[in-house]
């Protein structure tokens, strides 16, 4: 599943060549990936906007129109893609953007898991789905204090609580893994027990990890890439995550895998223990 780094990476491939252009037509071919509001009202709200800046808030994109924002989940294989009229529409394109100057903008999902949703621009923030994010992980609000209110009656697994979206907005399953690496934290202790050391050095990796990750245009994993065939360079800078078997660069210890809340789970034994 795309996390925020693969996100943000579509948003900007997406901004480069969306700004500016206007809607001429909506085809929905598979209705559950709108969400909301209804198929109809949807095409003939969105028929005659220009896309004004492409944002994104935690894992979700957001088209900016003239009167209202576009809200989009890729999920787990969900993807953006340029393409003319004269294209086949092939069996996998569940949503066509039909732009001026005869380009389409087709949103793919193999599995039909990622959702839209049309809301009023300024409901944007007031509203679902956004209403439920937690903080950015660059927000200066994002403080020990903050995550000490936030944890002091978790007893779930950090790794568990780290994925919370209502928490910090946009880190997975990837990131999580290389954040607590980084900050020695074995991913099963409680996130009630973290000190403020603990804390300080979760903010710290979380900014740094996700930084670096955005630099390199994201991970690309089996078969997620982003956007217009771009696929990010991350994967070769991960410590632990899929390094199951492999040895440690720090301790040379082997990485070893498990589950925590459902999730698979890389870490070291010895520097995370």
């Amino acid at each position: 599943m795309p996390e925020l780094p693969e996100v943000e990476t579509v948003k900007e491939t997406l901004k480069q060549k969306l700004v500016g252009k206007k809607i001429t037509d909506v085809q929905v071919l598979y209705p559950s990936i709108v969400a909301s509001p209804t198929i109809l009202e949807f095409q003939k709200r969105m028929i005659g906007q220009t896309i004004r800046d492409m944002k994104r808030r935690g894992k979700w994109l957001i088209f900016i129109l003239d009167e209202d924002a576009l809200i989009s989940h890729l999920r787990m294989e969900g993807k953006y893609f340029f393409r003319t009229k004269e294209d086949v529409i092939t069996k996998h394109e569940h949503v066509i953007f039909t732009l001026d100057h005869n380009v389409e903008l087709r949103y793919q999902d193999t599995r039909k898991f990622g959702r839209m949703y049309l809301v009023k621009k300024e409901d944007l923030d007031t509203t679902k789905p956004l209403i439920d994010l937690g903080l950015e992980p660059w927000d200066h609000a994002l403080t020990v204090s903050y995550l000490k209110t936030c944890y002091q009656k978790k007893s779930l697994p950090i790794k568990s609580v780290l994925l919370d979206q209502s928490i910090i907005t946009g880190i997975g399953n990837i990131y999580a893994d290389e954040i607590l690496y980084l900050c020695k934290l074995n991913p099963m202790k409680k996130a009630k027990d973290l000190t403020e050391h603990d804390l300080k050095q979760i903010i710290h990796y979380t900014k740094e990890v996700l930084e670096l990750a955005i630099k390199a245009g994201g991970t690309t994993i089996r078969s997620y890439t982003s956007s217009e065939g771009v696929t990010g360079r991350f994967q070769h800078e991960l410590y632990v995550h899929g390094k199951v078997g492999e040895m440690c660069k720090c301790c040379h210890t082997t990485i070893l895998k498990t589950k925590v809340g459902g999730r698979g789970t890389y870490y070291c034994p010895t520097c995370q223990k």
